[in-house]
């Protein structure tokens, strides 16, 4: 546990809540004291959410702190069952109800007893595990639940559909494009003949997932949230999953190709098996996928054009950063070095869980790996490389500002900005003109920039240091300004931080014009 005024994923109850949200009809109730419901502002300020079940909290007050909860919570969980006649209640243990060593299994077992809904405890430790690995364990401890409910009343469907079906796990409330990755999948899988059985959590009820094993496969675009609960399906009820985020011309095509393995194979097996009488739509003799792969690619997709216009070459070589969660920032830093020709300098991550995958990805297409999930390391990290762009969170946008880089947020954590009112997937061909665009609009081209400064269309960017989370202890004189303000604003941050360079490296404590001067045949030397 730590204190900190930013955070690129939060603690473990946002998670268990966020995955609860996005399912309808499910009720989350955690026990905490007051001020830790800031969750509903939150979802309905920045997804602009018209519809959306709210989370309730058990408040922690002086009376719980000095007697313990008491009824408190069995009331709590068995008011909002009558109230609301929800599928589900998840009660979330919070750091505060871990510290107080309340008994939360039992006041679950005791509300069970007087609920007509399911009742369960989120099962996640919260001083070991982030937001994003307790939205993954949640998904997962729910479809489990309901699963084995549906074996012990002989509800659970095994029997497969007769068309090609796949679940897409992983979509939920809060996540960075989600909603428009969602539609973007969902129409290639209707290009492929495949037809989507369902989507959870977001929009999704409880009480449908006993379907989840009529589809032939699960896809889960993100690594992040999805992934426990596609293994456990894999295990237990030999559904095969596509992990692979069809993000970029080169990783969609592999997800296309990863689909047509999967479902010949299992039309094959399940023909044999006589549970489908007749072949599906997707065979080698009625769909091409190849042939599709590069219609799309040639025609729908503009980026690979693109990638070999005028405009992109302009940018081959050009150093990049990119930081995010693991699976944008590995896609993303595959993308700019593949399909771009660009540099990246360094790749990082602050999914420390993921760390493994991530270097196993990114090895051989960047110049260093960071694993981190102090955005003070990264931020001298991008002053020490002084990168041409940066593709990062919101985190690295504020970053860039300071340090006067232009940045393409890429990942989440999300802000108001993550959730456009038009269309702007990541993912699928659509989402490679998007990024193209993101890429392109994202750097600063130097004719533009210096017409602006002709037509005075910049104001003077102030303190630019070589370690963003140090505080500049140096002076510049009038002069020395002037001279700097005369420095086009493409180059002018990289000579302002060579000059107070110098000027620390040899005691200086007021910049004036002989030390540009000085600073400037130092660098050339």
């Amino acid at each position: 546990m730590k204190l900190a005024y930013w955070m690129y994923a939060g603690p473990a109850h946002i998670g268990t809540l966020r995955v609860a949200s996005s399912f309808k009809n499910v009720h989350a109730i955690m026990h905490a004291p007051l001020g830790d419901d800031y969750f509903n502002v939150m979802r309905s300020m920045l997804e602009r959410s018209r519809d959306f079940t709210p989370v309730t909290a058990s408040i922690v007050d002086r009376h719980v702190l000095a007697k313990g909860s008491g009824e408190k919570v069995v009331e709590n969980i068995t008011r909002k069952d009558k109230e609301d006649c929800p599928d589900l209640i998840l009660l979330t243990p919070t750091c505060t109800s871990s510290i107080l060593q309340e008994d939360l299994q039992n006041f679950v077992n005791r509300a069970s007893t007087e609920s007509q809904c399911d009742v369960i405890l989120a099962d996640v430790n919260h001083y070991r595990v982030n937001e994003i690995q307790a939205a993954d364990r949640t998904l997962e401890q729910i479809i489990r639940f309901y699963l084995e409910k549906a074996v012990k009343t002989n509800q659970l469907k095994l029997d497969k559909t007769m068309k090609p079906s796949a679940n897409i796990l992983g979509m939920f409330t809060l996540g960075f494009h989600n909603t428009h990755d969602c539609r973007e999948l969902k129409k290639l899988l209707t290009d492929l003949g495949i037809s989507v059985n369902l989507i959870v959590p977001e929009g999704g009820s409880v009480t449908v997932l006993k379907n989840l094993t009529q589809a032939w496969f699960n896809i889960v675009p993100y690594r992040e949230v999805g992934l426990m609960s596609a293994i456990y399906l894999e295990n237990e009820f030999n559904m095969p999953y596509v992990s692979t985020t069809p993000m970029g011309i080169i990783n969609t095509a592999n997800f296309i190709r990863e689909i047509c393995q999967i479902v010949k194979s299992l039309a094959v097996n399940l023909s044999k098996k006589d549970e489908i009488h007749t072949l599906p739509v997707l065979t080698t003799e009625n769909f091409d996928f190849e042939s599709y792969i590069d219609q799309q690619t040639r025609f729908i997709s503009q980026a690979a054009w693109f990638s070999r216009s005028i405009d992109c070459q302009n940018l081959t070589g050009k150093k990049t950063v990119v930081f995010g969660d693991a699976t944008h920032a590995a896609s993303m830093t595959k993308i700019l070095v593949r399909e771009m020709g660009l540099k990246v300098s360094c790749a990082g991550t602050y999914c420390k869980h993921d760390a493994d995958w991530f270097r196993e990805q990114v090895a051989g297409y960047t110049d260093q790996i960071l694993i981190t999930d102090d955005h003070t390391q990264v931020g001298d990290m991008i002053a020490r490389i002084e990168p041409a762009a940066i593709f990062g969170t919101q985190m690295e946008r504020h970053v860039g500002k300071r340090l006067d880089i232009p940045c393409g947020v890429i990942s989440a954590p999300v802000h108001i900005q993550n959730f456009p009112l038009g269309y702007r997937p990541f993912l699928g061909y659509e989402g490679t003109n998007q990024i193209a665009d993101l890429v392109y609009n994202s750097f600063t081209l130097g004719m533009e920039d210096h017409l602006l400064e002709i037509f005075g269309g910049h104001d003077t960017k102030e303190v630019i240091t070589k370690a963003l989370s140090n505080e500049s202890d140096l002076t510049w004189n009038i002069t020395a300004l002037q001279e700097l303000n005369k420095i086009p604003g493409f180059v002018r941050g990289k000579v302002k931080r060579n000059t107070e360079k110098f000027a620390r490296q040899n005691n200086i404590n007021v910049i004036t014009l002989e030390v540009m001067y000085a600073a400037k045949e130092a660098v050339a030397a």
